[in-house]
C-alpha cells in the first residue's frame, strides 16, 4: 500500500459528488495505491489509529487492515463521534460553509468509529470527555449504538442525529 497526497483526480471528483470539497478532503485523506491478486487499484484512504485505512471509491467500500477507530485530538473536553469518515468530512464541510471565519484554535476532538462494531474500542478513549456529540446513522445499527453509549456515558452524550432526521446519515443530508 502506498499512501500519497490526495491531488485533484477522479477520486476528488467522486468526493465532490458526495458533497465533500477538495479543500476539506485534501487535509484529511490520502490517495491509496494498492494491489490485490496482481491487479493495481487506487482509492481514497482515511487513516485509523492502528495504521490501517478506510477505503472508498466509486467502485469499492472497505478497509486496509487493521480495522480501528480514528481520533483527532485537539486538547478539548468535548468530542464529536461519527460512524464513518464521510460523515466526519460532511460535518467539516457544513461547518466551513456555515462559519467560514470561525477560529480553529479551540476545536473539539473528533472520533470516527469506522463501524459501530468498533464501539468497544472507543469506550475507554471517550471516558474523559465532559460532552460527547453522536452523529450516528439514522438506522437500527446507529440507534442501537447510541443506546449502548447512553448507558455508559449518560447525560454527557448528546444525540445529534435529529439535525438530519429525514436522512440516512450526515453525508446524505449534505
Amino acid at each position: 500500500v502506498e499512501a500519497v497526497p490526495l491531488l485533484r483526480s477522479p477520486l476528488t471528483d467522486y468526493l465532490a459528488e458526495r458533497g465533500i470539497p477538495y479543500a476539506v478532503a485534501f487535509h484529511h485523506c490520502f490517495r491509496l495505491n494498492y494491489g490485490v491478486r496482481g491487479k493495481r487499484y487506487f482509492a481514497v484512504g482515511f487513516p485509523n489509529m492502528a495504521g490501517g485505512y478506510e477505503v472508498r471509491s466509486r467502485h469499492f467500500k472497505g478497509c486496509i487492515p487493521p480495522k480501528d477507530i480514528s481520533l483527532k485530538r485537539n486538547g478539548s473536553d468535548v468530542c464529536s463521534v461519527f460512524e464513518g469518515f464521510m460523515d466526519y468530512l460532511s460535518f467539516l464541510t457544513i461547518r466551513v460553509d456555515n462559519n467560514p471565519d470561525e477560529p480553529r484554535t479551540n476545536e473539539q476532538d473528533y472520533m470516527v468509529l469506522n463501524s459501530v462494531t468498533n464501539l468497544s474500542k472507543a469506550e475507554q478513549l471517550l471516558r474523559p470527555y465532559s460532552r460527547i456529540g453522536c452523529f450516528l446513522d439514522n438506522d437500527q445499527a446507529g440507534q442501537r449504538a447510541y443506546e449502548n453509549m447512553k448507558k455508559i456515558f449518560g447525560n454527557r452524550l448528546q444525540d445529534m442525529s435529529h439535525h438530519y432526521k429525514e436522512h440516512k446519515d450526515l453525508n446524505e443530508y449534505l
